[in-house]
């Protein structure tokens, strides 16, 4: 379960502060897939930096399943990180790293055995449809499959949660396509997606739930919604 209970962030510009969230309430259920859209600035960004304590509200409250995210200390707060995958834009893979070592860095920055890894970084690989491409870096890869191993790596750890920042961003439509039935397939086996997202067709095709945001604050909230902007 996610909660955010009148949540605000404000920051400090030119002697004022400017809210990029005001009084932001939500609930988010284990195995829900939801959608958060807006326009750029309307708090989408902000929302994931609170969730994943990158940044902390000006007021307000957080969960994350056990976890009270607001008051978490650090050693605890790469406990509860534990819980979540991430999924960028960008991919950020390590260009001199192959599909096979960039999945399993995130193994090994947990602490996994040497025999762990080499049995569940092929597993992962073969859910994203990339057994073949396990030796090849980055610049051999196209823009789909690229983001197909930064799934892997946010999947292999068996997250809670995997908040998909914008995954499509940088991909043609049929690629696009593809990733969001790979995130419906994560979805299905029992993982929370959190999915922000400036493409309107995903969203109209996913008939799934969407809260949309405007300057900081939810407008809508549906289940089985729609990307509507005014």
């Amino acid at each position: 379960m996610i909660i955010f209970q009148g949540v605000s962030k404000g920051y400090k510009s030119n002697g004022h502060e400017l809210l990029a969230l005001d009084n932001v309430s939500f609930k988010i259920n284990p195995k829900e897939f939801v959608s958060l859209v807006g326009k750029s600035g309307a708090g989408k960004s902000t929302i994931i930096k609170l969730l994943t304590g990158e940044e902390e509200p000006t007021k307000g409250r957080i969960i994350f399943g056990s976890y009270d995210v607001t008051k978490l200390k650090t050693s605890e707060m790469y406990q509860m990180r534990r819980h979540i995958g991430t999924i960028f834009q960008d991919f950020k893979l390590l260009p001199e790293k192959t599909a096979f070592e960039n999945v399993a860095f995130a193994l090994e920055a947990a602490g996994r055995p040497e025999s762990e890894i080499n049995e569940l970084v092929p597993k992962a690989l073969d859910m994203v449809g990339l057994s073949s491409k396990e030796k090849n870096f980055p610049r051999e890869m196209s823009g789909g499959e690229k983001q197909r191993v930064a799934i892997a790596r946010a999947m292999i750890n068996n997250p809670d949660v995997i908040i998909a920042d914008e995954p499509t961003g940088n991909l043609d439509p049929i690629n696009s396509n593809d990733i969001i039935k790979l995130l419906l397939k994560i979805n299905e086996l029992g993982t929370t997606i959190i999915l922000a997202t400036h493409n309107k067709d995903v969203i109209n095709n996913l008939s799934k739930r969407v809260i949309s945001l405007e300057s900081g604050q939810i407008i809508r909230d549906e289940e089985e919604g729609k990307y509507i902007l005014f």
